[in-house]
């Protein structure tokens, strides 16, 4: 067995995040490691509009939660015997430095415009903060 056991993808379904998801099924396979696809319906951009929408997260929620049972059904044919899917809310930089795994890995940029002028600053955060190992993709 290799030498992770639990790999964490981000996906925010970028280009950036889809190659992650890629390299991650690959990691995966080469440890034999479960795989968890995560995304985050990022609330703290929800700031700006004047009465928080629960339905709207609700609709990004069931959005997110269909394109990844399409990911994790191409993971499992891809030969990553656990694959689990894990959608949060909440800020993306925090969630995804908060998770219990061996490696995270996620794509050098985002959706996010104004953080595409830096090495992706979701990508940043996590290098800095994370107390696992990181894989960037770029």
């Amino acid at each position: 067995m290799g030498m992770y056991k639990k790999i964490a993808v981000a996906i925010d379904f970028s280009e950036g995040s889809k190659k992650a998801f890629q390299k991650a099924v690959e990691l995966a396979k080469m440890n034999q490691a479960a795989l968890s696809i995560v995304h985050v319906v990022d609330t703290k951009t929800f700031g700006s509009i004047a009465a928080y929408d629960l339905k709207y997260a609700a609709e990004l929620r069931e959005k997110a939660e269909d394109e990844l049972a399409k990911m994790k059904e191409e993971a499992e044919k891809a030969g990553v015997a656990n694959v689990e899917i894990l959608v949060k809310e909440g800020a993306a930089k925090s969630v995804l430095t908060n998770l219990e795994t061996d490696l995270i890995v996620c794509g050098a940029t985002g959706l996010n415009r104004l953080e595409k002028l830096v090495v992706g600053s979701v990508a940043e955060r996590i290098v800095r903060n994370s107390k696992y190992d990181v894989f960037i993709v770029r």
